[in-house]
């Protein structure tokens, strides 16, 4: 009897030595261990960028080529990005997984129309450079790339940021000179109808402005569970809790639980940013703990800071959470 097959016979039937009696060979049994080969990253990004049509579509009618330009600046630059990172780094080429685009057209979704065009550019190598690629590529990363992008440039580029604002933008239907919503209500008590809330005929961010696109898009990207719909809902569930206490204790009656779920980036970051697979939690528990997080912390910031809109700064902060959030809600074995 060989050395190899005295070896084999005293092992479990789940490992084997090879022929050489070198390299173990492992036999994985017992579960089945299923999966849907169609569900690939390149199927779930194209998925999200289908979702985007409603919102692109509304941006365009609204800001016209301000946001057709914001968008194709932020997209080239990230395609261009991530090429050039993966080369540096000497791995293989990432473009086709459609990544780096969703990145782009989010971040561009996300910047004020008519901020700079070098805005765009630098949130967006910092987007892919320092958010993605440096933590090791697509699935590694802990923060959102597209918002670190945006963090950085909000930080920056202050000034520029909030001057946008309040810039006049002509487009077919009106000349948007006002404030956003959020700034509208923070600084002058004035609050926006909630059909304008709600259709998006308003000024802010391309992507923030139409309620109506947000959830068209992110109920299909639930029903194709490309997103997590337990990462909305707890985003929504904390957050009419905590405005309906606001009404309740009379602090802002005229800005109701429907303004502040249509308002701002509130619907846009719960389902197309909040719901990333890579840096939200990885169990029905811990999405939705992750959801209920991001909901408090946009409320903390919306009432008691002076800055009127909390999406991107919540999502960072539950970003960072999330493997605490996985250690907490590790599903007991069956038996336990």
């Amino acid at each position: 009897m060989s050395d190899t097959t005295q070896k084999n016979k005293s092992l479990p039937n789940e490992i084997k030595l090879n022929k050489t009696g070198d390299t173990p060979v492992i036999q994985v049994g017992h579960s089945p261990h299923l999966s849907d080969a169609s569900f690939t990253t390149r199927r779930m990004m194209i998925d999200v960028l289908i979702a985007l049509l409603p919102v692109i579509g509304m941006s365009v009618y609204m800001f016209q080529m301000y946001a057709v330009r914001q968008m194709l600046i932020c997209l080239a630059a990230c395609l261009l990005a991530e090429a050039t990172f993966i080369k540096m780094r000497g791995r293989s080429f990432t473009l086709p997984d459609c990544s780096a685009a969703v990145t782009g057209i989010i971040l561009g979704l996300s910047l004020p129309a008519t901020a700079p065009w070098y805005v765009g550019v630098i949130a967006s190598v910092v987007a892919i450079g320092i958010g993605k690629v440096i933590f090791g590529g697509l699935g590694m990363n802990l923060f959102n790339p597209a918002m670190v992008g945006r963090a950085f440039v909000m930080i920056a580029f202050a000034g520029v940021m909030a001057a946008s604002g309040y810039e006049s933008i002509h487009t077919g239907i009106d000349a948007l000179t006002q404030a956003t919503p959020l700034n509208a209500f923070k600084q002058m008590g004035i609050s926006t109808p909630l059909r304008d809330l709600f259709f998006g005929f308003t000024n802010g961010s391309p992507g923030e402005i139409s309620a109506l696109a947000c959830l068209t898009g992110g109920i299909y990207l639930c029903i194709r569970r490309t997103a997590s719909w337990e990462i909305p809902a707890g985003i929504i569930a904390v957050v009419m809790v905590m405005a309906g206490l606001t009404n309740v204790l009379g602090d802002a009656p005229d800005w109701t639980i429907l303004h502040h779920l249509f308002s701002g980036a509130l619907l846009f970051g719960a389902f197309f940013i909040a719901t990333d697979p890579v840096t939200s939690p990885l169990t029905a528990k811990g999405k939705f703990i992750f959801g209920a997080g991001i909901g408090f912390f946009i409320m903390v910031l919306r009432l008691f800071s002076g800055y009127p809109e909390g999406v991107m700064f919540a999502v960072l902060l539950m970003n960072a959470l999330t493997p605490l959030i996985n250690r907490w809600s590790i599903p007991k074995a069956m038996g336990e």
